[in-house]
């Protein structure tokens, strides 16, 4: 087991190093944002159109890099720009994945697949998640505690098709994020809003439903599609003892 870890870090070092940052970057990040906003809550008021496209832009990136956290960007978003700034956040969550789906594929040029190919079973159930592949990234997708970057990278590495990658995201992502970001146009104060977005009872209820919904159908999806590897490796295992006999 230990041989396997230290050849999996030693082949995959470029891929496992990023993935470790895309966890924690973004506490750094959300704390840094956080402070910023606190002594200038003024900073994004009245924008013009072409500093909200700026804006988008910028937080766009940012989430792809991990630079800051999903929730946070949709809560400030929300209270400084309204309902009219929900369209731009749902375009700058596509130019995130977009963008972070490039990066991981760039870094990992597939040798994390090639890695995982040595075994064989391993293998045969990632092949069969991929025939599912909008569903698996919807169900990534619409917890409210799976790290968004992280899961980008998680999947642009699996190898899923980047038209069902984008069109999954932003489905999985609108249920958590039309919640987070109506909270953020009902806040009177952005710091307060930050660091306590007050989701109250009904809340914590959708919420904690969201993240019931993400695992149960992950486990369902990696279930159903064990079963599937399990059996095709059985019917080729027969079918090469039947040719051998």
């Amino acid at each position: 087991m230990f041989r396997v870890l230290r050849e999996l870090f030693r082949k995959n070092f470029s891929t496992l190093l990023p993935m470790l940052l895309l966890v924690v970057v973004p506490l750094v990040g959300s704390s840094s944002l956080t402070w910023v906003l606190a002594r200038n809550q003024q900073l994004l008021e009245n924008l013009t159109t072409a500093q909200s496209l700026l804006y988008f832009a910028l937080v766009g990136v940012a989430m792809a890099f991990s630079l800051v956290n999903t929730t946070a960007v949709v809560l400030i978003t929300g209270f400084y720009l309204g309902w009219s700034g929900f369209p731009g956040m749902v375009v700058a969550y596509a130019l995130s994945a977009l963008v972070g789906y490039q990066i991981a594929t760039t870094l990992d040029h597939g040798k994390m697949t090639a890695f995982i190919s040595h075994f064989p079973k391993a293998d045969a159930v990632m092949k069969e998640l991929k025939t599912e592949s909008w569903q698996l990234i919807f169900l990534t997708r619409v917890s409210p505690v799976t790290p968004f970057a992280l899961m980008t990278f998680v999947l642009a590495i699996m190898r899923v098709r980047l038209k069902p990658f984008l069109l999954a995201s932003i489905a999985g992502m609108l249920p958590r994020s039309l919640f987070f970001y109506w909270l953020g146009t009902k806040a009177k104060d952005v710091f307060t809003l930050l660091k306590d977005p007050g989701t109250g009872t009904a809340g914590k209820l959708l919420l904690l439903a969201l993240v019931a919904a993400s695992f149960f159908g992950l486990y369902y999806l990696f279930n159903q599609a064990l079963k599937r590897a399990l059996h095709k490796s059985a019917a080729a295992s027969a079918e090469k003892s039947s040719a051998d006999s």
